[in-house]
């Protein structure tokens, strides 16, 4: 199995629910392609390093995940880029 950190930024300007809503929509797209959850994170909101989408702060979410399909990261990082309320993510391979 293949651990990985995928982090994603949400929009600042959602409702609390709905930023709840983005970060279960994310934790689905990893278990129904066959990721583990080992740990899930909820960094809340801070402020970016640089201006993304006239953002100067967003919510961050770090998911800690194990898989032994790649496709669980393709589809994360694809579901990340259609959805208009992340506005940057990142997946990086962790090495044991």
């Amino acid at each position: 199995m293949r651990k990985y950190e995928l982090m994603f930024i949400v929009k600042p300007d959602l409702e609390e629910a709905e930023i709840k809503k983005v970060a279960d929509n994310m934790k689905n797209v990893i278990t129904s392609n066959g990721g583990k959850i080992l740990e899930a994170k909820e960094m809340g909101q801070k402020d970016l390093a640089y201006e993304i989408k006239k953002y100067k702060t967003g919510y961050y979410f770090l998911f800690l995940i194990e898989t032994e399909n790649l496709e669980t990261t393709k589809e994360f990082e694809r579901i990340s880029r259609i959805n208009e309320n992340i506005i940057r993510n990142i997946v990086i391979k962790v090495e044991d």
